[in-house]
């Protein structure tokens, strides 16, 4: 990564005009009307990537500096396909508290906050707690992003098999800050809510559990109409569906109680909670988050475009519009011709893409009403 200059510093008048004594004129007009930092300065384009290093990648916690590797891809990778410039941050605070005065403090030098690898269930709250201080858009990418991904997966997934989202019978195994995304942003999306059960580490969600936290709490009274109990295996017998965003195993005889011929995503990185070749044995769809295997659930489908749209309508949040917008324009790139049980979403490097999602998050901004 590297910072460049976007006009030429050939000349004494270009000098002069980039800083001393051209750049105090911008500053006063800045000072007497602030929004125009958006159109005078970087800050309209750029978006900050803030971590704590709690929750990086399949690694854990391994702190602020082993994750700035991550950050720079990420910031690479918002570049390269949405031409935003990104900065990655990274804290060395976990406190919630801390993490959201620091993010409130450096917030009028970016357009929007990019927060990622942050452990659940902190990053709800500092996500909820930020969306309602600034007035730029913040986005948690390890819930949205995926969940976004997700969502214009399963609709092609649900075209290819023939069948309608809201009719499948979906597990997603993991509830944390992937699995409780995922599974609002599908009943966003369309599918029914009573129709999906959500397990965490000792087993499904469901009302009459007692060891729950509020998030996942208020995903059991919203899913799961039917109360399933127990285990994956009781989870999985006739389900359609199956979303892996919790690592670990999932054994071959829990598989075999799913309804034939429908999708199994295993999105567990770097290794899948089912690995492909025994997942193409009890589903017709299968899906990773891997590029070395067909179907990649890759979040740089979503981000880059969504702040894109962001940025380019002036909005001051993100809603659920512009997500599920997002997803639909994501899926709606690949004709019916490209559709296959083996391309279910585009290619990450599919250059068409990032535009597609950015004019359809701008329009969804517009017409929520979520502008500077």
């Amino acid at each position: 990564m590297s910072v460049q200059s976007s006009v030429p510093l050939a000349t004494r008048e270009d000098l002069a005009l980039a800083y001393t004594p051209g750049v105090a004129q911008v500053c006063e007009a800045i000072a007497a009307d602030e929004s125009l930092v958006h159109e005078l300065t970087w800050v309209g384009r750029a978006v900050a990537v803030v971590t704590d290093g709690s929750a990086v990648l399949g690694l854990g916690n391994i702190g602020p500096r082993a994750a700035m590797p991550v950050m720079e891809g990420k910031a690479v990778l918002f570049k390269q396909f949405g031409g935003v410039d990104a900065v990655p941050i990274c804290l060395d605070t976990q406190d919630p508290d801390e993490i959201v005065a620091i993010v409130t403090a450096l917030a009028p030098s970016f357009g929007g906050i990019n927060l990622e690898d942050i452990s659940a269930p902190r990053c709800f709250d500092i996500e909820r707690r930020l969306e309602a201080t600034l007035p730029i858009p913040v986005f948690h990418d390890d819930q949205h992003g995926t969940a976004i991904v997700v969502l214009a997966a399963l609709r092609n997934a649900a075209r290819v098999l023939g069948r309608r989202l809201g009719d499948l019978r979906i597990v997603v195994s993991g509830a944390g800050a992937a699995g409780v995304a995922v599974t609002k942003m599908l009943i966003s999306g369309g599918a029914d809510a009573g129709e999906i059960v959500v397990l965490d580490s000792r087993g499904c969600l469901h009302g009459g559990r007692g060891d729950l936290n509020p998030e996942k709490a208020a995903l059991a009274a919203l899913t799961n109409a039917g109360g399933i109990t127990g285990d994956i295996a009781n989870a999985l017998r006739g389900a359609d569906v199956l979303i892996g965003v919790s690592g670990g195993t999932i054994g071959e005889a829990a598989l075999a109680g799913m309804s034939p011929g429908g999708a199994i995503f295993a999105l567990a990185n770097p290794t899948p909670e089912v690995h492909p070749d025994i997942a193409s044995r009890y589903a017709a769809v299968v899906a990773t988050g891997r590029s070395d295997f067909p179907n990649q659930i890759n979040n740089v489908l979503a981000f880059p475009g969504i702040f894109r749209g962001a940025l380019d309508a002036g909005a001051t949040r993100i809603t659920d519009d512009m997500k599920v917008a997002a997803a639909t324009a994501i899926a709606e790139v690949l004709a019916e011709g490209e559709l296959s049980t083996g391309a279910i979403v585009p290619s990450a490097l599919d250059p068409r893409v990032a535009p597609a999602v950015a004019a359809a998050v701008a329009a969804a901004a517009r017409r929520n009403g979520v502008l500077r």
